[in-house]
């Protein structure tokens, strides 16, 4: 039998708190998190914009990043196509539930991962899982200046309030993953030269002028975005990443420019505050 006396107490902040107040716990958990990989790079690749193009649009964006991993280690996220709206217009006349229809369209961004890889791998790069990016990508970009993964959030069965389709797609899944990971950047691969006034695509389209630069929340009242606008509501409550430019895959060379530094697409600020 323990002798009372003998037992070990843990001195904690968060001892005699509720998990459930954020006033308490704020003095604790309101520090920034340290950045666990912050020489990484996190590239978004679209899957509409860029992957159904084919060929003519995959081929030299895999020439572009195989002349930038001498530069950079980079996390390669691919995003979801045509087919996942099939696959949404399918289960949506089944009745299948919201949270039910994200993992389907999560399967079609892992595909043309699977196909970004293996135009990779003979510089080494494989594609990986979710799980793995989460517990071991560190060792994987020791081996390779690249990895390739699915931007979609893991989400799986989650019930997305007041929606049918899933909001948290690939673009906020990568956002999720570079803030997590701490890293240097991300840069969204599409297929405009950024965020426009108005749908450069629709009618009216040539009376769209490209923003250069704003914030989420100013962007948050356009109609038009070229990404999911559930990620401006991530980015409000970025820790690390500050920025986030948005450029035409395209465009030789945009890519390149932008892993560089360059203003060659729109800087959407997100509400991260400097160190």
């Amino acid at each position: 039998m323990t002798d009372a006396n003998s037992i070990k107490h843990v001195a904690s902040p968060l001892a005699r708190q509720t998990l459930l107040d954020g006033d308490l716990i704020r003095p604790v958990a309101g520090r920034r998190p340290i950045r666990l990989l912050p020489w990484l790079q996190v590239v978004k690749i679209g899957g509409r914009s860029i992957m159904d193009r084919g060929a003519d649009a995959i081929l030299p964006i895999v020439d572009e990043i195989r002349k930038l991993l001498p530069e950079h280690r980079l996390l390669i996220l691919t995003g979801a196509g045509v087919r996942a709206r099939h696959l949404y217009g399918v289960g949506l006349d089944l009745g299948l539930p919201v949270g039910s229809l994200a993992p389907l369209a999560a399967s079609e961004a892992g595909q043309n991962g699977h196909i970004l890889a293996s135009l990779l791998a003979p510089e080494g790069v494989s594609y990986v899982e979710h799980p793995t990016i989460a517990n071991q990508l560190a060792i994987h970009l020791s081996a390779a200046r690249a990895v390739v993964g699915s931007a979609f959030p893991p989400y799986h069965h989650h019930e997305f309030p007041h929606s049918r389709i899933p909001m948290h797609r690939a673009d906020t899944g990568a956002f999720l993953l570079a803030d997590a990971l701490g890293a240097a950047g991300l840069t969204i691969v599409e297929d405009v030269d950024g965020v426009y006034t108005t749908d450069p695509k629709g009618p009216g389209g040539e009376r769209a002028e490209l923003i250069r630069e704003a914030s989420g929340a100013e962007l948050s009242k356009l109609d038009a975005l070229p990404f999911d606008r559930a990620l401006l509501e991530v980015m409000a409550n970025a820790r690390h990443l500050e920025r986030v430019q948005v450029v035409n895959g395209l465009v030789p060379g945009r890519l390149t420019a932008a892993l560089r530094g360059e203003h060659v697409g729109t800087i959407v600020r997100t509400g991260a505050q400097a160190a």
